[in-house]
């Protein structure tokens, strides 16, 4: 490989990781052992890149579909694209991928033991963004997050050797309502791309239409539309909780993260007025950490 190619590739793989900044919460902070943090950024890259693809989101140059064999004239082919990347993640398990970000999961996945499924999960995730559209409902949605956002938490708890039928059961809990709170905050964007999050059983329940969602700003039955998906993802943080008290030490600092970023995004979309039209709100650093604190106390507490 050329030097300037070389430097291709590491430019696209610093630019899906370093979009860990825009997260919610922080993605491996700097509390946690040296080991936990390299694993995590790993799997982040994994998820980062496989949401990008996804997306249509890939750094410009073509850079990601050389390393995954694809052909020049189908790398803009988003399904063509992962089928690829599915195929070099199961090189991961048995020989050696050719993707950077994946030799660099390589490690991971060895050292931690982790299993193929919660990656397949995410890449399954995408595929259906490809060929799915709108959720006519709520039990819908929450089996796309099944695929889309649970093995995240899955992966996390497998890596730090955490991993129980209950833990993951909360877990699943807070990421599922993680999922829901950045489809929150994302309404416009995904309605950019002909996405939409919010259950069409909702929708007609509060008389909201897709024309109201490519609105500016939000109209009073959109505001009440997304105060009611907003206080299903409330719920559904607080019923994952528990988990921040089952596990000690740093792990629970880094769940308290988890699990405080959602309900400070929440924070933000109430004092938005639920107007999540006019650019996606954020929470503050302030508010995140008054969040993770209260978690943080609520687990001392029932611990």
């Amino acid at each position: 490989m050329t030097e300037t190619r070389q430097a291709r590739t590491d430019a696209s793989s610093r630019t899906t990781l370093g979009k860990a900044a825009d997260e919610n919460f922080p993605v491996a902070p700097f509390f946690l052992p040296r080991a936990w943090r390299d694993d995590l950024m790993a799997v982040y890259g994994f998820a980062r890149l496989v949401d990008d693809i996804g997306d249509g989101d890939l750094a410009p140059g073509g850079a990601d579909a050389r390393h995954l064999g694809v052909a020049p004239e189908a790398a803009e082919d988003r399904l063509a694209l992962l089928d690829a990347f599915e195929a070099d993640l199961r090189r991961v398990f048995d020989s050696t991928p050719r993707h950077p970000l994946l030799r660099a999961l390589q490690p991971t996945v060895r050292r931690r033991g982790l299993a193929p499924a919660p990656f397949l999960g995410l890449i399954a995730a995408n595929r259906q963004d490809q060929l799915v559209r709108r959720y006519e409902t709520y039990d819908d949605l929450l089996a796309y997050c099944e695929l889309s956002a649970n093995p995240v938490g899955r992966l996390v708890l497998a890596l730090t050797g955490t991993d129980t039928p209950e833990r993951i059961r909360r877990s699943d809990e807070i990421c599922t309502a993680l999922q829901i709170v950045e489809h929150l905050q994302d309404v416009a964007e995904d309605l950019a791309r002909d996405r939409i999050y919010l259950p069409a059983e909702d929708l007609k329940r509060f008389h909201v239409t897709e024309r109201d969602l490519a609105a500016p700003t939000a109209g009073a039955s959109v505001r009440a539309l997304i105060a009611f998906e907003a206080e299903r993802a409330r719920a559904l943080l607080h019923a994952g909780a528990p988990l921040v008290g089952s596990v000690h030490g740093r792990l629970r600092v880094l769940l308290a993260g988890f699990t405080g970023g959602g309900l400070a995004a929440l924070d933000a979309i109430t004092e938005a007025g639920y107007d999540v039209l006019t650019g996606p709100p954020k929470a503050t650093k302030p508010s995140l950490m008054r969040q993770a604190g209260a978690v943080l106390l609520r687990a001392r507490r029932e611990g």
